[in-house]
């Protein structure tokens, strides 16, 4: 991708500097305009504008992430396409201003115990809130982990994560390529499947490469590195360093294991060890601590005045001095011609005193303190606050979630069910609005159950019969038993990586379908056959049958482009493209619809050449 330094985006933000490029986007240190301040620009790559897919999982995250509040994240600001300039896709995130953890490994080596504590702890627990919401990172590596110059941890770049609220669109081959080898579970090597236990495998490698100074497997090729992972142990980090925790070290090997089941159940639990670690190494402190490493607010300085004479032409005043002003200026250093409090006045009139700095200040808070209380009354009586505020039900049983609800006056409605191995079957497993959210009189708040943890299909146990002979057979030989059948779950509304490996883990073969769908999101599960209510025999074929997200695409930016350009993206959406021209034009300067909207695949799209 071209430099694009120099260049303003979506009117706003100036591009300053090309901070990094990978294989989905490059990102650069840019400047808001409008309020001033830095920020990071991440823009997706030209040839990848032109994938539906990609386009649509760029926008996914950022409305993903912009869900995550958590000190440790990377926030996500705006996301918008470019036009009236080159075309671009584009994420605005926070500025971090500081270095990566790679940085800090290349320039110090191994890291002690208690400075990888310092280190890791923030990044597991904000990816254990990240865990919970259904995204999972999928690309944990040092160089995605941020150490700001004023402390603060922060983890960027989920530009491959995946979850509910991505979807999973992601193919075996792109996440292998996309990923940083040294870093993915075997299971993504394998099978292309992932969950959050992955993510805790990318954290062991981590913790044992910070330890050590060293990853745990090299290679000439990429696919070496991933064939060690798929087949080899990661060893325990003391085996290369020495004086390294006993309990540290067994976190990391469990952490690191290749069977995903014997890792940590989830970041919350790693993060729960991480931190008994941490108070073993300082008993000092306290277990219900989080070190988020915010910075400490400075003391303020306490104020001090002092009144002094100033001579104001011929005449002299009494001014009151603010000790703490940065040009203050003792008032025996002036010379005290008067002892008098008052003013005194000149022959040509009285004194025009002027009006203060501080009561300058004081009057513009003021002001602004007025507009805000009527800014803050329309938004609670006319604005989004106004209407009923919606208690948080989640964890609550269906039947209190209903009486809570139903006694604002407002109606409740369940309209699905989900496995959730972290919420009781039968409790609330979350709720639209959710808490704090606002709805009119009468409207109806809806609930997603939990089935509690998914069950593991396994063969149904048949009692081995004791051989005896028969007697068409005198050797006492008997007929071998059918196979026994296999009972298996239902998994419509959950993910295809979710079927596909419970699925073969039951001996199943699974054969995958693909279609369009407005209701299941982008990677679950739409239909199934068989569909669960009946057992199956082992080497059984079960089909499933794939989201692929809405029937819909967006529009592209395609201002500026050639005609050629701009039909050959617009047709490998599958949409279909008149074009029309002013002059001898040869280059889009309108579309309709305009870029941005949502259209269905085959609408027609009009380009204007000028």
């Amino acid at each position: 991708m071209a430099d694009l330094t120099g260049e303003v985006i979506d009117n706003r933000y100036e591009l300053l500097s090309l901070i990094a490029s990978g294989g989905m986007a490059s990102i650069y240190k840019a400047m808001d305009q409008r309020l001033d301040r830095y920020v990071a620009v991440k823009i997706m790559h030209p040839h990848l504008a032109n994938d539906e897919e990609f386009v649509n999982r760029f926008i996914r995250e950022a409305k993903a992430i912009a869900a995550l509040s958590h000190p440790n994240i990377v926030q996500i600001q705006d996301q918008g396409w470019n036009e009236g300039g080159t075309p671009a896709v584009f994420i605005v995130m926070e500025f971090i201003d500081g270095f990566t953890l790679r940085d800090l490994l290349a320039e110090q080596g191994p890291l002690s115990a208690s400075d990888v504590l310092r280190y890791m702890i923030p990044v597991v627990s904000a990816l254990a809130q990240a865990h919970k919401l259904g995204i999972n990172h999928r690309d944990l590596k040092p160089e995605n982990i941020l150490i700001a110059k004023d402390g603060r941890i922060k983890i960027a770049d989920f530009g491959l994560a995946r979850g509910g609220l991505l979807g999973s669109t992601m193919t075996v081959e792109s996440s292998v390529v996309l990923g940083s080898v040294s870093y993915l579970s075997p299971e993504q090597v394998e099978r292309g499947i992932s969950d959050a236990r992955s993510d805790i495998y990318s954290l062991g490698i981590v913790l044992f490469e910070l330890l050590t100074g060293e990853k745990p497997f090299v290679g000439d090729t990429p696919i070496q590195i991933a064939f060690k992972h798929v087949n080899e142990t990661v060893p325990a980090p003391s085996t290369l360093i020495s004086g390294i925790p006993a309990s540290l070290d067994a976190i990391v090997v469990k952490a690191s294991s290749r069977n995903p089941d014997k890792r940590q159940a989830n970041c919350s639990v790693l993060l729960d060890e991480l931190m008994q670690v941490q108070i073993e190494l300082d008993p000092k402190r306290s277990q219900l601590s989080l070190d988020l490493d915010i910075p400490p607010e400075l003391p303020k300085q306490k104020r001090k005045t002092t009144r002094e004479p100033v001579k104001v032409g011929n005449t002299l005043v009494t001014r009151v001095r603010n000790l703490t002003e940065p040009n203050f200026i003792p008032s025996g250093s002036l010379k005290n011609s008067s002892a008098s409090k008052e003013a005194t006045m000149s022959n040509s009139g009285a004194i025009r005193r002027k009006t203060s700095r501080r009561v300058r200040r004081n009057r513009i808070i003021a002001a602004l303190v007025f507009i805000l209380i009527i800014a803050g009354g329309w938004y609670v009586i006319a604005g989004p606050l106004s209407g009923i505020s919606i208690p948080s039900v989640v964890g609550m049983k269906q039947s209190d979630a209903e009486a809570t609800i139903s006694a604002l006056g407002l109606k409740f409605s369940v309209i699905g069910e989900q496995y959730d191995p972290n919420v009781p079957a039968g409790e609330i497993l979350s709720s639209n609005p959710g808490g704090g959210g606002h709805l009119k009189k009468g409207s109806t708040v809806t609930a997603i159950l939990s089935k509690g943890a998914m069950p593991i299909a396994t063969p149904t146990p048949t009692p081995t019969p004791t051989p005896s002979p028969s007697p068409s057979d005198s050797s006492g030989t008997q007929t071998p038993d059918a196979q026994a059948p296999i009972t298996i779950n239902s998994y419509v509304g959950l993910t295809s990586d979710q079927a596909q490996s419970e699925l073969t883990a039951a001996g199943l073969n699974v054969n995958q379908k693909f279609a369009y769908s407005d209701s299941i999101a982008a990677g679950d599960v739409i239909s199934q056959s068989p569909d669960g209510s009946a057992p199956v025999l082992p080497g059984s074929t079960v089909t499933i049958t794939v989201s692929q997200g809405p029937s819909t695409v967006f529009i592209p930016n395609i201002y500026s482009l050639t005609k050629v350009a701009a039909t050959t993206e617009l047709e490998n959406l599958q949409l279909k493209v008149m074009v029309k021209r002013i002059g001898k034009g040869t280059h889009v300067i309108h579309v309709s619809p305009s870029v941005g909207t949502k259209v269905k695949i085959g609408s027609t799209v009009t380009i204007t050449l000028g």
